[in-house]
């Protein structure tokens, strides 16, 4: 499934430069749309952030309990293997 858009707060992190920064080259690289949260929305950024935490949660934090990994390739490996049915 592609990554069509991501939404991040409006952190220097994430808004700097095209041309010079990192993130938001990669971003228009990719074709990847960023969106950035209004100004105080508590709101949005707490969905955001129960999202994450979710994530992390139930796969992140017991995975990297069990196991080292060395490489993105290796992490994505193993979420495919968990989200497959039983006998497939």
């Amino acid at each position: 499934m592609p990554l069509l858009r991501i939404l991040t707060d409006r952190g220097s992190e994430y808004c700097r430069n095209r041309e010079t920064h990192e993130y938001v080259l990669y971003l228009d690289l990719e074709n990847i749309e960023h969106a950035r949260m209004t100004v105080k929305s508590s709101q949005t950024n707490g969905s955001c952030g129960r999202f994450h935490l979710t994530m992390k949660n139930e796969f992140y934090a017991s995975a990297f309990r069990r196991k080292l990994y060395r490489s993105i390739e290796e992490l994505q490996s193993d979420v495919d293997a968990r989200r497959r049915p039983p006998g497939n």
